[in-house]
């Protein structure tokens, strides 16, 4: 397997940077955060999330199918069943986590190189690239769904004649996926709000200071 792709690093210091014209700057500006952009709030991490969303439910069904298990068989089998069934959940649900949190941290770094390589200038030709509303609207509208139905399963379902009448654990598999599913839409949420502030921090705000270069390619002191 190959390594995952390094972030770039963070732009220079001003009393070393050493690009040789105001022009270069804006290229490498432009280049590191399309691919900021795109690490952060593409369709493939929307999928990517969910894909980890899915795997907990798997997770938490088989978890929930050995907590059935034991309430209809008290034997030695029915134990053994339950035991297997909750190593499997486990064994779901324990990389799914891990990787939510390895993906929790990247984001946070890639924020932190988004403000700071958006900080250095201003470029509506190339930044208007950058704003990638289709996919912040994709993000938030499914995510807002998710967010509805987790909410439903985990507060209206169990309140129902239906549920009343079923085991326990059938009402705790039906609210694990809730949860899952409310926590998996309000991390697609507040990512989509993170891009859109993000968008009107740095690429619609005030103008940025003026250029470090002047006309002939020299430094400004």
């Amino acid at each position: 397997m190959s390594p995952r792709p390094q972030l770039p690093p963070p732009p220079p210091p001003v009393e070393i940077r050493a690009w040789p014209d105001h022009e270069a700057m804006l290229a490498d500006r432009a280049a590191v955060l399309g691919d900021l952009v795109r690490r952060h709030i593409s369709v493939g991490r929307l999928a990517l999330l969910w894909l980890c969303a899915a795997l907990c439910a798997v997770g938490w069904s088989l978890v929930s199918a050995a907590m059935i298990a034991l309430q209809e068989t008290y034997d030695i089998f029915g134990a053994v069943l339950a035991l297997i069934l909750v190593v499997m959940g486990v064994c779901c649900v324990g990389p799914a986590v891990a990787l939510v949190a390895v993906t929790v941290r990247r984001d946070r770094d890639i924020r932190r190189l988004l403000a700071a390589w958006g900080a250095l200038a201003r470029d509506p030709a190339r930044d208007a690239g950058l704003r990638m509303p289709g996919a912040a609207l994709a993000w938030l509208l499914m995510s807002y769904a998710l967010c509805a139905l987790g909410l439903y399963l985990c507060f209206a379902f169990p309140a129902t004649d239906e549920a009343v009448k079923e085991t326990y654990g059938l009402v705790a598999l039906v609210m694990g996926l809730g949860t899952i599913a409310w926590v998996t839409g309000l991390m697609g949420v507040v990512k989509a709000l993170a891009h859109r502030r993000w968008v009107m921090r740095a690429l619609s705000g005030a103008p940025a200071p003026q250029p470090l270069f002047s006309a002939d390619g020299g430094a400004h002191r």
